[in-house]
């Protein structure tokens, strides 16, 4: 199963979430601030939730140095909502950004696209781009949009989606004119099947 490493200082939130994500069957690892993340990077990982707002080396920080050696997957967390906020953290090469409170099935949920999206992929010394010629700009009916930094506009305009939002409205327009179920966007844009539990 998938190693994540869960960095944040707040540590009953950091060992709440550690004890749902390894019944979720990951194995977790945890830091409490940006260097001691930065420290056990020479382990690997396949997925790295990182806490923006964080003593010694905030999140932002840690990214950046981060992106300099590996391309393993991050996920941001911040208890700012801010725009600001989540277009810098996905322009230094976070992979998706969520911002607290959030729910525990969405958390999951993204953890499980992120990983699908990034399966197979060598994670270590290698160069990051967060713009590659298969993330240029999608463009349909007035939207465009920038998979790299995930970014949407609409008419100008900067539209403000979730990370699942933003999956699906990427899958939608690189589908044109095709009828995709509820089971392909399911699996496509959350990373799970269909249970006869999820609502219609």
């Amino acid at each position: 199963m998938a190693k994540l490493l869960l960095v944040d200082d707040d540590i009953e939130l950091i060992e709440l979430l550690a004890e749902l994500l390894k019944i979720e069957g990951y194995t977790v690892e945890l830091a409490y601030n940006g260097q001691e993340a930065l420290d056990k990077l020479d382990l690997s990982y396949d997925l790295i939730l990182l806490d923006v707002m964080m003593p010694v080396l905030n999140g932002v920080e840690a990214l950046k140095r981060i992106r300099q050696k590996f391309s393993t997957p991050v996920l941001m967390l911040s208890a700012r909502g801010d725009n600001i906020d989540r277009v810098i953290g996905l322009e230094l090469g976070a992979d998706d950004y969520l911002p607290k409170p959030f729910n525990d099935r969405e958390l999951v949920a993204r953890i499980k696209a992120i990983l699908r999206r990034s399966n197979g992929k060598n994670h270590t010394d290698v160069e990051y781009h967060s713009d590659s010629q298969s993330n240029g700009p999608l463009e349909f009916e007035g939207i465009v949009l920038y998979p790299g930094r995930q970014q949407a506009i609409y008419q100008g305009q900067d539209l403000d989606l979730t990370g699942t939002e933003f999956a699906l409205l990427q899958m939608l327009i690189r589908s044109p004119g095709q009828i995709l179920s509820r089971e392909l966007l399911s699996l496509e844009v959350l990373g799970k099947r269909l249970t006869p539990f999820d609502r219609a």
